[in-house]
């Protein structure tokens, strides 16, 4: 199926939703308001501000890329509020779209038990009328569940995209070196830079990571999102990452897309970070070492459709990369490479990319998360024969500023021998 097909039904419930929510709040002012002037000018203030909010959120995005790294007012009163309203009303209209088809099957089901009830009743016998305090508790819940999404986006603003979470892994390998039984790394990926991610923010997780002492530090991707000229910003900012065995990092996909893969690489090596490219390096305590691989985004500059799936270029000549008889470590942004990684007998794949869904309900169930739409490895350890995966939701936001149900993560691994 064509990719704009597959994503068609989104954008029809966006548009819906836009449509619904707009009506709802005219019809509200227009029920409060006699005189009919006054209808017609707090319509027009509704939808001017709609549409003005609208048009300058859209003119922002041409600003200067200096200022698209720091947050200004423009963004606290413009982007921040017309982003909330977007993807909230979005996701409202979905369940909207729900509360109606409840409603539609409960009617239909009323309906029928009552033509049922009719024929096998006798005809003297009158129905009792609906009870008015369960017609209004019925309603109230469904208010309650259609204002949830706007709730839960203020909150995924506000806190949610700051509310970072230091997550401990213990990994058992059974070729790691005793040199290495131990071992930690700490991983940070999805940075994206920009308003909502400042280099002061960046450099805050920095003293956080640091303060946790790793032995080593893995980034994995995504350190811009759009533009190659805030590279220099992210760069300087987490320059100040430490650990003695090094500071070692992979690509992401927005940094291939934003056409920065070579300037950051450049970038990061004058601060002594290496991102390996097709690359490995021996990490080394005395005579003992392990493996360490980076892939840019699947050797890819580009996401191709297969199979009805967003895909990729697989890890191809990453086998050339391996060190039999150690531990091998991937660094590798795209999660969906690890069953290739997994074939091969990579011990331990890190990567980023899904954000753990961003919007996600993970907290209800791990299958509620925006992000298994194109991957099943939306955030934390997997397993599969040959191999380990664990998923790092990353600490930036795309898109909406805003986390639900997948807080920001820097995690820590210990490695242990099996």
């Amino acid at each position: 199926m064509p990719f704009v097909f597959r994503f068609l039904p989104v954008l029809l419930v966006f548009l819906g939703g836009q449509v619904y929510f707009l009506w709802c709040i005219c019809a509200f002012l227009v029920r409060r308001i006699r005189k009919t002037a006054g209808r017609i000018a707090a319509v027009t203030i509704v939808l001017g501000v709609y549409v003005g909010l609208t048009a300058c959120y859209l003119t922002s995005e041409g600003r200067a890329d200096l200022m698209r790294t720091r947050m200004t007012w423009q963004d606290v009163l413009i982007s921040a509020p017309f982003l909330w309203w977007i993807f909230s009303s979005t996701v409202a209209f979905m369940v909207v779209l729900v509360v109606w088809f409840v409603r539609l099957i409960a009617y239909a089901v009323t309906q029928i038990a009552r033509l049922v009830a009719r024929l096998a009743a006798p005809r003297e016998r009158q129905e009792a009328p609906p009870s008015p305090a369960r017609r209004q508790f019925l309603e109230g819940i469904s208010t309650a569940a259609v204002a949830a999404p706007f709730v839960a986006g203020a909150y995924g603003l506000f806190w949610g995209r700051l509310n970072l979470e230091v997550i401990r892994q213990p990994i058992r390998i059974a070729k790691l070196p005793r040199a290495f039984h131990g071992f930690r790394i700490a991983q940070l990926s999805d940075i994206h830079v920009g308003p909502f991610m400042s280099a002061d923010q960046i450099r805050k997780y920095v003293q956080m990571t640091n303060e946790l002492k790793p032995d080593l530090v893995a980034l994995t991707g995504d350190f811009v999102t759009w533009d190659a000229s805030t590279a220099p910003v992210v760069v300087n900012a987490l320059s100040g990452l430490r650990a003695p065995f090094g500071v070692w990092g992979s690509l992401g996909n927005h940094d291939a897309w934003a056409s920065a893969e070579d300037l950051l690489t450049e970038l990061f090596a004058h601060t002594g970070v290496k991102m390996l490219r097709q690359q490995r390096t021996p990490i080394t305590s005395g005579d003992d070492f392990f493996n360490l691989m980076g892939v840019d985004f699947t050797n890819s500059n580009r996401m191709l459709a297969v199979g009805g799936h967003l895909s990729s270029q697989r890890l191809e000549g990453v086998e050339n990369l391996m060190t039999p008889g150690t531990a091998n470590i991937l660094l590798s942004h795209n999660p969906d490479s690890f069953p290739r990684a997994a074939e091969l007998g990579i011990d331990l794949s890190l990567a980023g990319h899904t954000h753990g869904g961003q919007l996600a309900l993970e907290f209800i169930s791990p299958e509620l998360a925006p992000s298994r739409l194109i991957t099943p490895y939306v955030a934390g350890w997997f397993q599969r024969p040959g191999g380990q995966l664990y998923v790092n939701r990353g600490i930036g936001t795309i898109a909406a500023p805003m986390r639900v149900g997948a807080p920001p993560e820097i995690t820590v691994y210990e490695l242990l021998r099996a």
